[in-house]
């Protein structure tokens, strides 16, 4: 459940913002979460399913001065839940399907705006040894 992933090159990413209700936190959803990610890894994580891993990131509330172009920009609170696939059309497939609409509603309801948007890579690289 805990161990790296590789992503091979031309996955396409999808990058997840949800944005949570005032006053819930990420020990509120974590559960949620949990058992959608599950049902993603379990039931399409194969050649026709496309799933090839995931992260779930909670914001941590710091914002780089040396990356942004505005450092006082805020962020309300949030997770993000970053996906690999082999191709957004799989993505799609999934996401259409039932099962995976009955554990995302679950997790909605503790939100008060989601939105998903893909990527495709370009580059990847890791330092050298």
């Amino acid at each position: 459940m805990f161990h790296p992933i590789t992503i091979p090159f031309g996955a396409v990413m999808l990058h997840n913002v949800v944005k949570l209700k005032p006053g819930v936190d990420s020990e509120d959803v974590e559960m949620a979460i949990g058992e959608m990610c599950n049902v993603v890894k379990n039931t399409y994580g194969n050649e026709g399913g496309g799933f090839i891993g995931g992260q779930v990131f909670e914001h941590a509330g710091f914002v780089s001065e040396q990356g942004s172009f505005d450092p006082t920009r805020k962020s309300d609170d949030h997770i993000v839940i970053i996906t690999y696939w082999q191709s957004f059309e799989q993505h799609e497939k999934s996401h259409a399907d039932h099962i995976f609409k009955e554990k995302f509603s679950q997790l909605a309801e503790y939100c008060s705006e989601t939105y998903e948007l893909g990527y495709k890579m370009l580059w990847q690289g890791s330092a050298e040894e």
